[in-house]
Order: structure tokens, then C-alpha cells, then sequence
């Protein structure tokens, strides 16, 4: 099932970094991680491939963020992630062809990028006035749930949307951290029956957990260090680059 060149190998194991550092240091280099693996394997088979990845990072980033946490804000989203979770599964269910899910993960990608472009201009005082009223609960716990059930392509939405609620910066990524754990969690049964993951992909990711778990240390330790807005660009950069060659055959 993974016959994988050696540049494959080397983009996959760079995304298993990628994906720890997105877990305890930038959440938006998710972005870039789904549109790699989607050009790598069938852009349907990737989102199983990637989850079981994503939940070993997510683990670590809980744990190390576990004290901080909005409870009150994860229990308002719930029910319309559960929705959006739903929605995303009768879409997988019907759809069992690569290139209508690779062109709504490219789409989806394109559109996440412009979110994050419209955050660094707006600012985080523009955000701030984004109004805190159910609908815009619903409709992003909505997104959220449906953006991650069929692309494992939550983050920039959830970033947003706690940007916008005023959390501090370890409530952030606690936050975050614990939405992620939970969701993921819940979509495991949603994709092994749908055939995504499978003890093969299993077996595949079982030796990617070291570059995972490296990532997380990276993202705790390394990256602060790094000027964040440069890093940014690159990152938003490589994603629209991936995002458009998944709508673009």
C-alpha cells in the first residue's frame, strides 16, 4: 500500500515533525501538513493515515497544557462540532473517490489560508470585535467539526474563533489542545469504519512516532525563539502552494 519514493519518505517524516510542532507550538502548520500528505497518497486515504499521528501529539500537548483549559468554551462547542463531525462522515461515507475530496481539502486549505492572511492584517483587536453570540458558536464549532472530520483541517478555524474569544495564551493552547484530544478521539470509529484506518496505516504510523514526538519537543522549546511573523508567511506560503496544486490537476 506504501510504495513510497525516498523524497515521499522524507515529506512524510517531515510532516510527522510538522505535526508535533503544530501541536505545542503553531497550530497552523496543520495546514500545510494536510495538503502535503494529500499529494503524497490518495487525499481520501491521507485523513486516515494522518489521525492516529495527530492524537499521539495531541496527548503530549495535553499533558503539558493540561491545567489550562476553558471547559465552559469546549462545552458550548460540542454540540455543533458533534454536527459538523456528522456531516463530514455522510460526505466520506458517499464519496469514495480521491478528486472531489481532494479538490474540497484544496479549497478548504485556500480558504483557511486567506483566514490566517485576514488575521495578521486585521489584528487581534479586529478579532476581539467579532461578535460572542451563539451563531457564531454554532457556526464555527460547525466548521470546525466538519473541516476536521473529512481533512484533520481544524486548526485555523479553532484559532480564530479563540482569538476572538480573548483567551490568554496558555488558555489558547490548552484549549486547543484538549478540543483536539476529544474530537480526534471521536472520529477513530467514524474512520476505521469507513475503512481509513486500517492495522496496515496503523503499522505505518507506529514508526513515525519518534519524528512526532521530536516535533513536540521542538514546538515547546525550539520555536518561541523563532520570529514568529516570518515563520508564518512561510508556512501560509508552502500552503497555498499545496492547496492549489490539490484543486488544480
Amino acid at each position: 500500500m506504501f510504495d513510497l519514493s525516498i523524497a515521499h519518505i522524507v515529506l512524510v517524516v517531515l510532516c510527522a515533525v510538522f505535526i508535533g510542532v503544530s501541536k505545542t507550538g503553531i497550530p497552523t502548520l496543520n495546514i500545510l501538513v494536510v495538503a502535503v500528505m494529500a499529494s503524497i497518497f490518495p487525499a481520501r486515504e491521507s485523513i486516515g493515515i494522518v489521525l492516529p499521528m495527530l492524537i499521539i501529539g495531541d496527548i503530549v500537548a495535553v499533558t503539558y497544557y493540561r491545567r489550562s483549559v476553558d471547559w465552559k468554551t469546549l462545552l458550548s462547542l460540542l454540540p455543533w462540532v458533534l454536527g459538523g463531525l456528522l456531516a463530514g462522515f455522510v460526505l466520506l461515507y458517499f464519496i469514495v473517490t480521491s478528486r472531489p475530496i481532494e479538490i474540497l481539502l484544496g479549497v478548504i486549505i485556500l480558504f483557511m489560508v486567506s483566514i490566517q492572511i485576514s488575521r495578521e492584517r486585521w489584528g487581534i483587536n479586529k478579532l476581539q470585535a467579532v461578535p460572542k453570540t451563539r451563531w457564531f458558536v454554532a457556526l464555527m464549532g460547525t466548521l470546525a467539526g466538519f473541516t476536521t472530520m473529512i481533512g484533520n483541517a481544524a486548526g485555523p478555524i479553532m484559532a480564530l474563533f479563540l482569538l476572538a474569544i480573548s483567551l490568554s495564551k496558555k488558555e489558547f493552547i490548552g484549549t486547543g489542545a484538549w478540543f483536539y484530544l476529544a474530537v480526534n478521539l471521536i472520529k477513530v470509529p467514524m474512520y476505521a469504519g469507513l475503512g481509513l484506518i486500517t492495522w496496515e496505516t496503523l503499522s505505518f504510523n507506529a514508526w513515525l512516532i519518534p519524528a512526532i514526538l521530536g516535533g513536540t519537543a521542538l514546538g515547546i522549546k525550539v520555536l518561541p525563539f523563532i520570529p514568529q511573523k516570518i515563520f508564518n508567511i512561510v508556512v501560509l506560503l508552502l500552503s497555498l502552494v499545496g492547496g492549489m496544486q490539490l484543486v488544480i490537476p
